[in-house]
């Protein structure tokens, strides 16, 4: 059940996640490349007294270049680039909000009177931006560093956390705190529960893995905002490491959803109506499991290529997040309506009870992330990625607890199962040849 040759896979692929941009940027202004002004950086500014830090290695060229950055508001940014007006490339730049004339090694511009935070684009600007033809490659380029500020509790410009990235530092502290509180509580009886090998052994072993999975992700996530903090660079290994746990545990969930399901994790045996969940294992459905698990993990990492400005959790935007939004709706709806089926022609209250409450799990963990990029759209830009990322974990973990407590529940399993009759689901072999077992 653990697929292990697509973890291999995604282990493969964890050199080449893209780590999230940096508010602390290095590099080269180039003339060849600022044919209407070289993207810089991009930041959200918030507050009256955020600040943007420039250090320039080679001053004369600067200076000889004319060199200067353009900064412009998200929202007049784009009003200029739709606009029916023929604008030229000089009236264009001259829109921009803030100027910052590159005439000396260190240079510090204040952002304020912000009425609330919001994004604002750095462009790199020198005499030959506008220049019909320019194609000097051997024009030297403008060496630099810059550091994007926020004000701090204190309303010093000490912060590296963009608007839109501020508390998540504290949040994952929390959310690794309470990882570590729950595994000093829990992690014993767990572990002999699972030694065990009883009925609900092996679903046990998968959604620890799965739970494992999230608190290194959320670790990993907590080490790269901890350096981010200091450095406005972070620990880009660690941030990639976050991602990769996050795509390993959502595939690892998915299969174990799918399997308890549809069935695919018990033997072959006539179906019974008293038994629903016990469906046959055919080679249609076992290939239709294993393309919808690889097409989520091909989904998750074709993501994380096209939007590297966030940790795991993204605003959708991309093409592989909208087909990712709506392979989770579909998962939802074909495990609600299969599930509705039973809940409907069962007469007994406790098994009523144990099929309402594995149908919420199964919903709450495939539509938390739909469910809140939607609601995310009625947000400023600065509260998405807060709102979607402390969303689809708090829910994702919630969902857990429940199947935890499902499963774990041994009375009511049991009673589920027919009282752990040799042909309830999920049993583990023990001796006999009439017991099915994964």
């Amino acid at each position: 059940m653990g697929l292990p040759w697509l973890t291999w896979a995604a282990l493969c692929c964890a050199a080449w996640l893209p780590a999230a941009q940096a508010k602390t940027v290095r590099g080269g202004f180039s003339s060849a490349a600022a044919g209407a002004g070289q993207a810089a950086a991009q930041f959200q500014f918030h507050g009256d007294c955020a600040l943007l830090y420039v250090r320039i290695n080679n001053v004369a060229t600067a200076v000889g270049k004319e060199a200067k950055l353009h900064l412009f508001q998200a929202q007049e940014w784009l009003k200029l680039q739709e606009s029916h007006q023929d604008y030229s490339c000089k009236e264009r730049l001259s829109k921009a909000q803030l100027i910052m004339h590159l005439n000396s090694t260190e240079q510090n511009l204040t952002v304020s009177q912000i009425p609330y935070p919001d994004t604002w684009y750095v462009f790199y600007v020198d005499k030959f931006t506008c220049a019909v033809n320019y194609e000097d490659s051997e024009s030297e380029e403008v060496q630099f560093e810059m550091v994007l500020l926020n004000p701090d509790a204190e309303g010093n410009p000490l912060d590296h956390f963009s608007a839109g990235e501020s508390g998540l530092h504290e949040f994952f502290f929390l959310l690794v705190l309470a990882y570590f509180v729950a595994a000093c509580i829990y992690a014993q009886t767990l572990w002999q529960t699972i030694k065990k090998a009883g009925p609900m052994h092996t679903v046990l072993k998968v959604l620890s893995t799965v739970l494992l999975l999230q608190a290194a992700s959320a670790f990993a996530n907590y080490l790269h905002f901890s350096s981010y903090s200091k450095n406005g660079v972070g620990a880009p290994f660690m941030g990639s490491l976050a991602e990769l746990c996050d795509i390993i545990s959502q595939v690892q969930m998915l299969y174990l959803l799918l399997s308890l399901c549809m069935g695919w994790t018990i033997g072959r045996m006539k179906k019974s109506q008293s038994k629903p969940l016990q469906w046959d294992s055919t080679p249609t459905s076992t290939a239709i499991a294993i393309a919808v698990v690889v097409a989520q993990g091909i989904l998750l990492i074709w993501e994380q290529f096209e939007d590297t400005n966030h940790h795991s959790y993204h605003s959708h935007q991309s093409l592989a997040g909208g087909l990712l939004i709506g392979l989770r709706i579909c998962l939802a709806l074909s495990l609600g309506c299969g599930l509705y089926q039973i809940i409907r022609i069962e007469r007994s209250t406790l098994k009523r009870e144990f099929y309402i409450t594995f149908t919420k799990g199964c919903l709450l963990w495939f539509l938390c992330h739909p469910s809140l990029v939607s609601i995310s759209l009625m947000l400023r830009d600065y509260q998405r990625e807060k709102v979607i990322t402390v969303g689809v974990i708090l829910c994702q973990l919630f969902s857990m607890v429940l199947l935890y407590r499902l499963f774990v529940s041994h009375s009511l399993y049991w009673e589920v199962s027919s009282l752990s009759s040799v042909t309830l689901p999920l049993t583990v072999a023990s001796g006999h040849k009439s017991r099915h077992h994964f």
